[in-house]
């Protein structure tokens, strides 16, 4: 069992491997990389050079290129104490063309078309454009840059290198004292109650372990799942934050700030990061704080994205398997009656029509019962749960009425059965020890990818009834051009999917033994 699992995980982790590889091959060399623009409304208000050097800054951040400018090289000259700050200063600044350049920036623009040269990037060098002779148009001050397309595999492996993060007391590179980890048991921010908590100096996270009142009650920040970040569906913030935080209207509540301060506030000081101070003045903004870690999350009033899919999903998975197993069950033991009759018609109507017109069907029904058709996440309703879980659940319940009813009869016909009733068994004893037992391990299989395929949401039922879930996560980053989004999510659930099949093959180990994953040699 232990090499077949070895095997099934390592199998998985190159199966992970190649998906994410294609998805990235499809992003970044098959669609065109201006289509990133598409909904991006900053585009549209630069203009002339400005408008190129916003571009190639977003491919970069996007993953398509490796950019810099010649002030990050005079930048980087001045930081290694080539040049002196009035050297960097006076050569940053460039000529309306390159025959207007001052003798000092034509000498470091030729250093820096070198370097370009030597690193493989291509140098580029765009002239000031004029509104009059003498007046520079908006936008439209010279630029000299370069850039070089990062190539996919590297992109892979980077992607794949930097997956998980391990926090730790040299992740932050500034001078921050004594780093180092603290344990206790009485968290400062449970007013002195028992609480265990680690806090880290140094860590990019102040707090890598601590304790509360909210599910699952321990929580963790040393470990992190790196999916990268978003860049138009939720700009600057991680993926993991964005599928796992909390959403809707800020919940507040008297908080007692490192300082001593004491407001009413939505900010989780539980999830402070380090920030490098920028200003003099930032780390002990209106006096809250008394380090650097000042950057904190905000408590809101709705589930997550995946909250809201795992939800939907596992009440719906609840629904399928409690009704759809006893019909199938029916529908085999009064097979050619009326029972099977109505089941057959039902599994061939949600079959036969398309996935897309049903839940209108059905969404249209509820609207006429009253029922809300959309998600609204300031409304206390349960009601708005009822269409997307009914539409979820109805096509499972097909699903398991038609496998059960077929694996079932398969059953009744074998020749075990007819042994077994010519030993003496009931028909009771049969098809409870033999059929019954023998037709559930190919559904048995399916459970655990039913209820971990709750997390990554439905993509179409998300969509119609505008739930705030994983599933409309993928469907926005997929018209916004969101590249991380994109990658991110088909990562988890490509994880969720190996996970599925290894833990199905497990279940059914366990409920059937004469299943065994040993090879034995003959």
């Amino acid at each position: 069992m232990t090499k077949y699992l070895l095997r099934r995980i390592l199998h998985g982790i190159v199966s992970i491997f190649i998906v994410v590889a294609i998805v990235m091959v499809m992003i970044y060399s098959m669609i065109d990389r201006n289509q990133v623009f598409a909904q991006d409304p900053m585009f549209t208000k630069v203009s002339n050079n400005q408008k190129t050097l916003y571009k190639y800054r977003k491919w970069q951040e996007f993953g398509y290129i490796d950019y810099i400018t010649f002030s990050d090289y005079m930048q980087k000259l001045y930081q290694n104490g080539e040049v002196d700050e009035d050297t960097r200063r006076e050569a940053v600044v460039l000529g309306r063309r390159p025959d207007k350049d001052s003798k000092l920036t034509s000498k470091y623009i030729r250093q820096f078309q070198e370097y370009c040269q030597e690193q493989g990037y291509t140098y580029q060098r765009l002239d000031a454009i004029m509104a009059s002779q003498k007046k520079v148009a908006t936008g439209g001050n010279p630029a000299a840059f370069a850039y070089k397309d990062r190539p996919l595999a590297l992109r892979l492996w980077n992607y794949v290198r930097n997956l998980i993060t391990v926090d730790n007391i040299h992740a932050v590179t500034d001078d921050v004292g004594e780093r180092g980890l603290t344990y206790t048991l009485h968290d400062p921010l449970a007013g002195g109650k028992f609480s265990p908590a680690i806090i880290g100096n140094g860590t990019l996270h102040k707090y890598l372990l601590y304790c509360d009142n909210h599910f699952p009650y321990i929580h963790q920040n040393l470990v992190f799942l790196n999916l990268g970040k978003s860049y138009t569906v939720n700009p600057g913030v991680e993926i993991t934050t964005t599928m796992s935080k909390s959403q809707g209207s800020y919940v507040t509540s008297m908080v007692t700030y490192p300082s001593g301060v004491t407001e009413r506030s939505a900010d989780d000081l539980h999830s402070a990061v380090y920030q490098s101070p920028s200003t003099e003045e930032n780390v002990t903004t209106k006096g809250r704080f008394t380090d650097n870690y000042t950057s904190v999350l905000t408590v809101k009033a709705n589930p997550s994205r995946m909250g809201y899919s795992f939800m939907i999903g596992i009440i719906a998975v609840c629904i399928a398997y409690l009704l759809g197993v006893p019909l199938g069950i029916l529908m085999a033991l009064k097979k050619d009656k009326l029972a099977d009759r109505i089941g057959t018609a039902y599994i061939v109507f949600i079959m036969a029509v398309p996935s897309l017109s049903y839940i209108l069907i059905f969404k249209a029904i509820g609207n006429g019962l009253g029922l809300p058709t959309t998600f609204d996440m300031s409304s206390k309703s349960k009601l708005m749960f009822v269409l997307p879980i009914i539409s979820l659940a109805l096509p499972s319940i097909g699903s398991l009425m038609r496998w059960l009813r077929r694996y079932m009869i398969d059953q009744m016909n074998s020749d075990y059965v007819k042994f077994a009733r010519s030993g003496g068994l009931s028909e009771g004893e049969i098809f409870s020890k033999h059929i019954l037992k023998n037709a559930a391990i190919p559904i048995v299989h399916g459970i655990p990818g039913a209820v971990l395929g709750a997390l990554v949401g439905a993509f179409i039922t998300e969509r119609v009834y505008v739930v705030p879930g994983i599933g409309g996560l993928l469907i926005n980053a997929i018209n916004a051009y969101d590249n991380g989004v994109i990658v991110g999510v088909t990562l988890f659930y490509a994880v969720i999917s190996v996970a599925s099949m290894i833990l199905g093959d497990l279940l059914i180990s366990l409920v059937d033994p004469r299943i065994s994953f040993t090879s034995k040699a003959r």
